[in-house]
């Protein structure tokens, strides 16, 4: 199985070279493998099943996921789970949904920006996202885990570099029929959302919604600064995308 693995992260490496946006494309390989290889998915038999299972799977989300009450202890462990907490992901819906808008935003933003610099802007700002969180909650025993917080400054910057690219949504009070928006709605009536649904949230297991809305002011805000006023909007299309799946609390 680790064979089968390595040589999935072989192939994956050589088709993100190939492309016009290598960084997304590996990022989302990475967040894949990682994925498969840990307990959360359920795949190998090695963790076990039922009660063991889920002892591995909290256990392992509490090695590598952030919480917030450990985060200011002064433990270079800790300090760093913001960053290994991008990589990991606690069901399989949580990654298909992070991954989708990642892929549907993300090469577009990587190519504008550049292979380093989109690297290290979406690093750094997952986690500042995910110690921005854990400093609004920081006597939280939960662990937090998913890429949600990089993703959504990814979002950001797309909002600000490509605010008039065509953006296909589905929208539940529509019967989930496709409707083709420009970003500059569909974002921001996203954020709107993270934002109402972050002052209703409450204490325990559910989705980080304020590391999403910490995320997509930095993606915005550095867009804008880093970038300045554009001169000319740039229209593109982009793939369907469902509502995204924020950081989970296993």
């Amino acid at each position: 199985m680790i064979r089968k693995w390595s040589a999935s992260l072989v192939r994956a490496g050589r088709a993100a070279r190939g492309s016009s946006a290598p960084v997304t494309y590996s990022l989302i390989a990475l967040c894949c493998l990682a994925f498969l290889a840990g307990p959360a998915s359920g795949l190998n038999p090695a963790y076990g099943t039922g009660d063991e299972l889920l002892a591995v799977q909290r256990a392992y989300f509490r090695r590598w996921g952030v919480i917030p009450a450990e985060l200011f202890e002064g433990s270079a462990g800790a300090a760093l789970t913001p960053a290994t907490a991008l990589f990991v992901h606690g069901s399989w819906v949580h990654l298909l949904g992070n991954m989708l808008f990642l892929y549907v935003f993300g090469a577009m933003t990587e190519e504008r920006m550049g292979r380093v610099q989109f690297t290290l802007f979406y690093v750094g700002c997952g986690y500042l996202a995910l110690l921005g969180y854990a400093v609004a909650n920081a006597d939280s025993e939960q662990s937090l885990v998913g890429a949600s917080g990089a993703i959504s400054a990814v979002l950001g910057a797309f909002l600000y570099l490509f605010p008039r690219a065509r953006v296909t949504s589905l929208l539940p009070f529509l019967f989930f029929l496709p409707v083709r928006f420009p970003a500059w709605v569909v974002l921001p009536f996203w954020a709107a959302l993270q934002w109402l649904a972050a002052g209703r949230a409450s204490d325990g297991p559910g989705v980080a919604y304020l590391a999403h809305l910490i995320g997509f002011g930095l993606g915005f805000g550095y867009a804008s600064v880093r970038y300045g006023r554009l001169t000319s909007p740039t229209r593109v299309k982009a793939a369907p995308a469902p509502a995204p799946e924020g950081e989970n609390q296993p």
